[in-house]
């Protein structure tokens, strides 16, 4: 689980019932983990989810692979 202050996804009970969002949007966070396994990539998702900042998939992906690491 991310515990960060600023952390570019967030869970809200309010917001998609608790799932796992982008910061600012109803855009699931694993919708992007899909697009990479499924091997559409950043762009693709980006280009099809425009309300979500590059920053933020970025720093979201970065956390995912540190996560994994660990």
């Amino acid at each position: 689980m991310l515990t960060l202050n600023h952390s570019p996804v967030h869970s809200d009970p309010e917001i998609c019932g608790g799932t796992l969002v982008f910061r600012g949007t109803r855009v699931f966070a694993q919708t992007l983990l899909d697009y990479m396994n499924d091997g559409d990539g950043l762009e693709s998702f980006l280009k099809d989810f425009p309300s979500v900042e590059r920053e933020d998939a970025c720093e979201f992906l970065k956390l995912t692979r540190e996560k994994d690491h660990s």
